[in-house]
């Protein structure tokens, strides 16, 4: 009798905490989607900034087309990048891949544009253009900390998910592995070329 006492306080003790990690687990996975709806937001706003930057641009930079339909081009690839990962929330690898790399493009055409930008000292000089500089690079720097908040919280959770025995738990849930968002920027890995 005794025995099974033991054998039944100990199942219950092992169900209790069974539960008890499946609900940090779901808390973990909310935590880090709601991190990516987080950055999810910063990225529509700068969408929403992109038209009025180039359209106030375009007045000015009637020679520099192609850096502005670079600009445009990588807005709408970022977008539908963006849209993709954001039914994953970060649960498809590939998904996340596509927008780091979509995000990355972005950048570096709106770093070439920052650049013509600089030649038109009449552009630099516009009151519309100088507020939506502005607001871009401040929503950049809010993308910035929204996406190490949730690279932060996927590591995290995926940590957590995978140790011993959590892991047991996550496999009988809908606990996969979650990705995070790596941006791209291919420029950034050219060799510096220094000449003196």
């Amino acid at each position: 009798m005794l025995a099974i006492l033991v054998l039944v306080a100990l199942a219950v003790l092992l169900l209790f905490y069974g539960v008890k990690v499946y609900n940090h687990l779901v808390a973990l996975k909310n935590r880090y989607q709601n991190a990516f709806a987080q950055i999810d937001v910063q990225l529509q706003r700068r969408y929403d900034l992109i038209p009025n930057l180039v359209a106030t641009a375009k007045k000015y930079l009637q020679h520099e087309e192609e850096t502005l339909t670079q600009v445009i081009q990588a807005r709408k690839q970022a977008v539908a990048a963006t849209e993709q990962a954001r039914s994953g929330a970060g649960d498809d690898g590939a998904a996340m891949a596509l927008l780091g790399q979509a995000e990355g493009a972005l950048a570096g055409a709106l770093m070439n544009f920052n650049a013509v930008v600089e030649n038109y000292p009449e552009l630099k000089a516009s009151e519309t253009m100088r507020q939506l500089m502005e607001e871009l690079t401040s929503t950049e720097n809010r993308i910035g900390f929204a996406r190490q908040a949730y690279n932060d919280g996927v590591m995290y959770y995926n940590t957590y998910r995978e140790q011993f025995p959590h892991n047991l738990v996550a496999g009988f849930g809908t606990f996969h592995a979650a990705h995070t968002l790596e941006l791209v920027h291919p420029a950034a890995r050219e060799n510096v070329k220094i000449s003196f």
